[in-house]
């Protein structure tokens, strides 16, 4: 079995317990240092002492968790990265990207506190340039003597756009055909030097890059960091059967272990048609862990968390995106809008509960409001109380001793490799699961006892790329 950490700016699983939570802002007076805010995904709940501790950019957070990771023998951890501050109607809506640092270098860092522990950074091919991703990605490989990985997102978000020279955003088609050609070229960058430390010019020709030069860095330690693609959709799949090492899906967002297994088997038939062996992608699943010292216990717990997240703001907020109108005026714990939803493409995919907290996709918006209507008259429900009931439940919910074994069952039904975990609360919320899961997952025969190699592609079971020079 193959563990992950995830530290997620958009997922929306995050309850923080660092900092005292505030409410919502204006855009034009977020101060970094200090402001949280609400969030359409999440209503990030701090509870800690006002210290240095309460800044998103505090380093001691991060280096907890890649601490607790590696303790707990997790193959890497994952930082999410943030390009620009959600807005909604000009609030906040996302307070884990307020303030946070840009995660290669916060990676780089945490390089130097820890010894086996993969680091892993998503960064977006819609809106970086292959030379200059490949070569801050190759840095982190070799500081940290083997251990990078690259999470490879294609945004949808044309507001992002606008932080760069590009502006808008690309078409569908066009983002994933960017993002494999940008894996390529970044690849070839890697290959440029050869096996014994010789440089060599590299030149690239496609429909989106046109780059030729000199490669500054020597060939990686692990030989290329390794490729995490995350998604379910059909050309997220096709991408990932292609060109990723590791696949990261949400299949199992509110426990679903038969759509998992069904997604697991699809991928990996999928391998073969580009000359990979089922080994060659991991398949790990994005999960939520709630633990408790008998079942009430922790069924009790996970209401709790799943409360903190939709707080009377976030509820509003997540309906506005529905509704595509202000719905500030209405009262939370009252009834859902008697109004239709007006169209606003420039407005963000519509939430898909399915998917998990926070998930979306692009969809109908007044079928959407019609469900949470039904939804709401069958059962009576409040918006808030609608928003907490259409949402998705942790995929884990129990003792240590049933968490494992449904752990160490899934793995061996092949319905995943491994998991990806998005604690919560954070920063502390991995402790317990290090503390509680793994020591039975180990004695089970799971999960590993010790790091046998040095390298992430070693603790994922990945070979080292063959040189193409």
């Amino acid at each position: 079995m193959h563990l992950a950490a995830h530290l997620s700016a958009v997922d929306g699983t995050t309850v923080r317990t660092d900092t005292v939570r505030t409410d919502t802002v204006r855009t034009d007076t977020v101060r970094t240092d200090t402001v949280r805010t609400d969030t359409v995904r999440t209503s990030t709940v701090r509870t800690g002492p006002r210290s240095g501790s309460r800044s998103p950019s505090d380093f001691a957070s991060f280096e907890r968790l890649a601490r607790t990771a590696e303790r707990g023998l997790f193959d890497f951890l994952l930082l999410d990265e943030g390009l620009r501050l959600p807005e909604q109607r000009g609030r906040i809506r996302d307070p884990d990207v307020v303030g946070r640092p840009e995660p290669l270098t916060v990676l780089n860092a945490l390089a130097t506190v820890t010894d086996r522990l993969g680091l892993a950074a998503t960064a977006d091919a819609t809106f970086h340039e292959p030379y200059e991703l490949a070569r801050r990605l190759a840095t982190l490989d070799h500081l940290s003597g083997g251990r990078a990985a690259w999470h490879v997102r294609t945004s949808s978000d044309a507001r992002t756009g606008e932080n760069f020279r590009r502006g808008g955003h690309l078409d569908r088609a066009d983002r994933y055909t960017r993002a494999a050609e940008f894996v390529a070229a970044a690849r070839e960058l890697w290959d440029s030097w050869t096996p014994d430390g010789t440089p060599r010019p590299f030149a690239h020709q496609g429909r989106h890059f046109d780059i030729a030069g000199e490669f500054t860095l020597p060939r990686c330690p692990q030989g290329h960091p390794v490729v995490v693609r995350a998604g379910d959709s059909e050309e997220g799949r096709e991408f990932a059967a292609s060109s990723a090492d590791v696949l990261f899906s949400g299949r199992w967002a509110g426990g679903r272990p038969e759509a998992g297994r069904a997604f697991y088997a699809d991928v990996k038939r999928r391998l073969a048609k580009y000359g990979r062996g089922p080994d060659d992608l991991k398949i790990m699943a994005s999960a939520a862990v709630v633990l408790g010292d008998s079942a009430a216990e922790a069924h009790e717990r996970a209401e709790e968390i799943r409360w903190q997240q939709v707080s009377p703001q976030t509820a509003l907020l997540t309906l506005e995106r529905i509704w595509g109108v202000d719905l500030s005026g209405h009262d939370p714990d009252g009834p859902l809008p008697d109004i239709d939803p007006v169209p606003d493409p420039r407005l963000d995919p519509v939430p898909d509960p399915r998917l998990g907290p926070g998930r979306t996709r692009h969809g109908d918006r007044v079928a959407t409001a019609e469900k949470w209507r039904a939804l709401a008259r069958e059962r009576g429900l409040s918006i808030r109380q609608t928003v907490f009931e259409a949402g998705a439940r942790q995929s884990f919910v129990g003792t240590p001793e049933s968490v494992a074994a449904e752990l160490a069952e899934s793995v061996a039904r092949d319905a995943a490799d491994g998991f990806v975990l998005v604690p919560h609360p954070t920063p502390g919320g991995l402790d317990e699961f290090v503390d509680r899961v793994v020591p039975l997952l180990k004695e089970r025969g799971a999960f590993r006892t010790a790091y046998e190699g040095t390298t992430l592609r070693a603790h994922l079971g990945l070979a080292e790329p063959v040189w193409k020079g």
